[in-house]
Parts: structure tokens; sequence; C-alpha cells
């Protein structure tokens, strides 16, 4: 009897321990989430299935912010203006856009994302954004009704010297692969040379080639895990690293992640759930969440009040990645560095040479194919060996049928061979500063003008931000795309600009910034009642959908748009 007390006493405690300690660690696990939905996917997940289908009317398109009739009837004029320019400027473009639409899903998703959900159906009858181009060349593209635009898309961050360039490294491609073909299995020649180039920008060993970043990333994943033998990955919130399932939790993504943590970027929270976990295979890192911490990848379908709290501190993040370092190297870690995006455009050995941090595997795409899609994945033997010679059933297979498509590889030479040039080289000496200089020349414009709008940028990575309340923010796109200015389908959350931009450019794109937003206040979309704050803005927003989830029968009268009481202002100011 007391043998039996003695252990059941024993295993009584062990088990009190035990739960204690598991307690701890997912306390702990949760104080590194960030407080909002970005850091709690699958909150995010139920909230975006919560959140109802519905559209304004047109009455409630010009006055969902409770706008007086004057600053309402400027709306309709500005918008019926808007409208008029495109169909006339644009008709063509737009003309094969709309007959592409139905066979294409990526133009029919960007088309209706364009700008928030409630808003997207009346803008669309109204207005038309077209997605063909026949011509590019220097800093400006051309679409099929001959218009010449400034391009700010940067070809999703693929053009960082220019479009000229990259033509210039496909045509020569051409004829280093020609010869070979479209010859799968075997590789070209100029595959080792790509290797050696590659081994030394990055300070690996090995090199595996993809077809995308999407694809380079899950390697490294998968590399991590299987060297590690460890399940968990842990990503940052707001950060994007592809659209397959882990790396991509919350609203998107279709199955709830399963083996994905979403942690606080620079917080020493998340340090300490990584000293004290042993599940953690590897950890990821976009670098282009320096200029966003914490916060998804800016676009103008999700700004439903305003954007603000961009900013880049090259020192702070710097400290972080090196914290991040010494404590994945103290616990087994694999910390991989995406750079598919951000890639060379910080520095010619892109991000790792920038912030002074090695990673264990470091990951390219974008820019690096010379113009063609790739994925790169480097790192050292350790990590990128697939097999295992004491168990050789044991492996990690990771292989592609276009990996290291000998065009492919040819326009990869070329890229490469000409980064180590000095004439490529030059454009990089005083980067920051030339960028820096730029955007606070562009925001003394905009302050100038009394506008409420600002830039916030990482190098040739801008985003921009708004200083008031508004619903209607995201309209400032269709202006600047009246103004000349090239946009990409997230609108003014991300400008990408090449480092061949000259001063000349650069003003040109001022000149013409300014002029759109002038514009667009002139027409009345920015103005607000004074007592509206980003509060009011979301709470009304909530409110409002929380209404729509009713059945209709009793939703009675719409809900106001915002609960502070909104006064008539003199007509001759409409903007406040």
């Amino acid at each position: 009897m007391q043998i039996t007390s003695t252990l059941t006493a024993v295993a009584a405690a062990t088990l009190l321990g035990f739960g204690w300690t598991a307690a701890r660690r997912r306390l702990a696990l949760s104080r590194a989430k960030h407080r909002s939905l970005a850091g709690h996917s699958r909150i995010a997940k139920w909230f975006a299935a919560q959140v109802p289908g519905y559209a304004y009317d047109e009455g409630q398109f010009f006055a969902c912010d409770g706008a007086p009739a004057p600053v309402q009837a400027a709306r309709r004029a500005g918008l019926k203006a808007l409208a008029a320019l495109y169909a006339e400027r644009y008709a063509s473009t737009t003309a094969m856009t709309r007959e592409a639409r139905a066979a294409l899903p990526d133009l029919a998703f960007t088309g209706s994302y364009r700008v928030p959900f409630q808003f997207s159906p009346y803008l669309r009858q109204q207005l038309s954004v077209g997605a063909f181009l026949r011509a590019a060349d220097g800093t400006e593209v051309e679409d099929l009704d001959g218009n010449r635009l400034i391009d700010l898309t940067g070809s999703y961050g693929v053009n960082l010297f220019g479009v000229d360039f990259y033509k210039s490294c496909i045509a020569e491609a051409q004829q280093i692969a020609q010869p070979l073909g479209p010859v799968l299995g075997a590789y070209h020649p100029c595959v080792l040379d790509n290797v050696r180039r590659l081994q030394r920008l990055s300070g690996q060993e090995a090199v595996s080639f993809h077809m995308s970043g999407t694809e380079a990333v899950m390697q490294a994943v998968r590399l991590a895990r299987y060297h590690t033998g460890r399940r968990y990955v842990v990503r940052f919130s707001g950060a994007y690293h592809g659209w397959w399932e882990d790396v991509q939790p919350g609203p998107g993504n279709p199955m709830p992640p399963r083996e994905t943590y979403t942690l606080r970027d620079m917080d020493e929270r998340t340090l300490h759930v990584l000293r004290t976990r042993d599940d953690i295979a590897c950890v990821l890192v976009n670098p282009i969440q320096a200029l966003h911490p914490n916060r998804n990848a800016p676009g103008d379908s999700a700004l439903v009040a305003s954007r603000s709290g961009a900013a880049f501190d090259r020192a702070a993040y710097k400290g972080w990645l090196q914290r991040l370092r010494e404590v994945c190297s103290e616990r087994g870690i694999v910390l991989i560095l995406d750079e598919v995006f951000v890639g060379f455009r910080l520095a010619p050995g892109g991000a790792q040479e920038y912030f002074g941090v090695r990673a264990d595997l470091v990951t390219y795409g974008k820019t690096l194919g010379g113009g063609l899609p790739v994925g790169v994945t480097c790192g050292p033997h350790r990590l990128m060996q697939r097999y295992r010679e004491d168990r050789p059933a044991d492996l990690c297979f990771a292989r592609g049928t276009f990996n290291a498509h000998p065009y492919v590889m040819a326009a990869m030479n070329v890229f490469l061979r000409r980064l180590e040039t000095p004439q490529v080289r030059s454009l990089y000496q005083d980067l920051d500063a030339t960028w820096e200089a730029r955007a606070a020349r562009m925001n003394a414009r905009l302050a100038e003008a009394g506008l409420p709008v600002r830039v916030a940028q990482l190098g040739t990575i801008w985003t921009v931000m708004y200083s008031q309340p508004s619903r209607y923010h995201w309209m400032l796109q269709f202006y600047l795309r009246a103004q000349g200015l090239a946009l990409s389908w997230v609108g003014t959350g991300r400008l990408i600009f090449g480092l061949h931009f000259e001063d000349a450019d650069f003003e040109e794109v001022c000149e013409r910034f300014v002029a759109a937003a002038l514009q667009m206040r002139a027409d009345g979309w920015w103005w607000f009642h004074p007592a509206s704050s980003e509060r009011t803005v979301h709470r009304a927003l909530l409110l409002e959908m929380l209404r729509e989830r009713l059945p209709r029968a009793l939703r009675g009268r719409p809900a106001a748009p915002d609960p502070s009481p909104v006064p008539q202002p003199d007509p001759d100011v409409l903007n406040v």
C-alpha cells in the first residue's frame, strides 16, 4: 500500500510538472504571436469566413463616410470625369481586358480586388483598368492604345536594372542556349559558371535551381525539416513566402496551417520561444518586412481606413537579425533568408551583404533569372544534401522537370556576369542616400501642397501612407494612372523603382504624383469629419458588416456610416 501510494504521488507530481511545463510553453508561444489577426492565422481564417459579401449601391458608394451633399456631388463629377478619360484613352486596352477576363481567373481576381470589396462592383461598372501592354523601354511601358506610362510596377520586383537591360540579357541568352535548345535533364555548360558565381554571391557551398521563388522556399523548408528531424516552421506576422500551404496561413489558403508558428517580428518574446522549444526546424525571414514589421504586404484592396506605420530602420533590423542568428545557432534551428523579392535590390550580395548576417539557407528569384522565371536555393553541403549514405532509402526528394532549363540558365548567366561589371556596380554607389533623398523630396512636395499622403521606402521599394482617416484613399491609384503612372494591381501599396531611374525620371514621377493627389483632393475624396479617426471608421465598418450578417427582414434602415454628427461645410470648401 505504501509503495502504491508513493508511486501514485510520483506519477501525479510528474504529470502535474509536465502539464505546468507545457502550459508555460504554450503561454510563451501565445505571447510571441502578434496581437492582430495577422498573428493568429486560424482566427483570421475564421474571421474571413464570417465577412459577408455585399456591395454598395450608387448612393452608398459616394457617401459611406457620411459626406455632405456638396462633397458627394464633387465625387460624382470626379468619377464621371475619370471614367470618360479612361474610356477615351484606354479603349482598346480595356476592351481586350474585358474579353479575356472570363477565361483568365487571375485577371478576374485582380480586377475584383483592386479596391475594398464593397466598392468593387460599382467601380468596375464605371472604370475599367487594362491589363495588356504591347511594348516597354527605358522607364516606360506602352499599352494597346499607344499610351506611354512611367512604370512603377517593377514587374513585381524583376525589373531592377531597367527593361532594356533584361531584353538584352534574354537576347544574349538565346544565342548561348540555342545550340542545345530546350533539352532537359542534362545541364548546359553555363550552369557550372552560374554555380560558381552564386557560391561567391551567397557565401554558400551548394546550389539548387527551381522555376519560381515559391519552389525555392519549399525546397529550403523541406531540407530544414529533413536534416533537423523537426516539424515546425516559424514565420513572422505579415511576411510572404509564396502561396503554398504552411507558409501562407490565414485567408487565401483553403487549409488551416498545421505545422507553422506565426510569431512577432523584432520581438524578444519570439526569441524566448526559439530558445525554449525543441520542435522548430527553421525560421523564415523575408527582409522586405523591415519596411513594415508585422504587417501584411500593403495593397489598396485592404485599405479600409488608412495606411500608416511603415518605416525602415536599418540599424534596428540588422540588430534583430543578428540576435536571431545567435539564437538559431544555439538551438540548431535553420535560419532561412528569403530574398526572392528583395534579391539584389539592396546590395550586389543581397540582404546578407546589406545587413551583415549569414543565413543557413538563402533563396533567390525574380531578377536573378535575367528576365526569365527562376528560383534558387543556396546552402552548405550539410543542409543541401538530399540523401543519407548510411540509410539509402531515407531521401529528401525535390526535383522539377524544368529545373535548370537551358534558356533560363543562359539568361541567369548573362545577369550574373553583368552584375560583376563596373557599369552595374556603379548603380549601387550611394544607393541608400540616393533613394532616401528622393523619398524626402517627394514627402516635402506633398507636405508643401498640404496633401495627406506620404511615402516610406526600403531602397527602391516604396509604399504610400496616408495621414488622415478616409474610406477612399484607394482612389488615388486611378488618379495616378490618369497622370500616366503605371501601377500593379495592389495600387499604391507598393511602388517599385529600378536602379536605372535618373533624377530627371524621378522628378517627372514627383510632378505626376502630386498632380494626381491634388486632383483627387479637388474631387472631394479626402473630405473627412474632424471627429472621425481610424477607430471610428473601423467601428462603423464592423457594425456595417454585422448588420449585413442579419437576415434581410431584420436589418431595418442602414446604419449610419460614422457615429459622429456631420455638419454641412461651406460649399466652396469641399476638402478639410
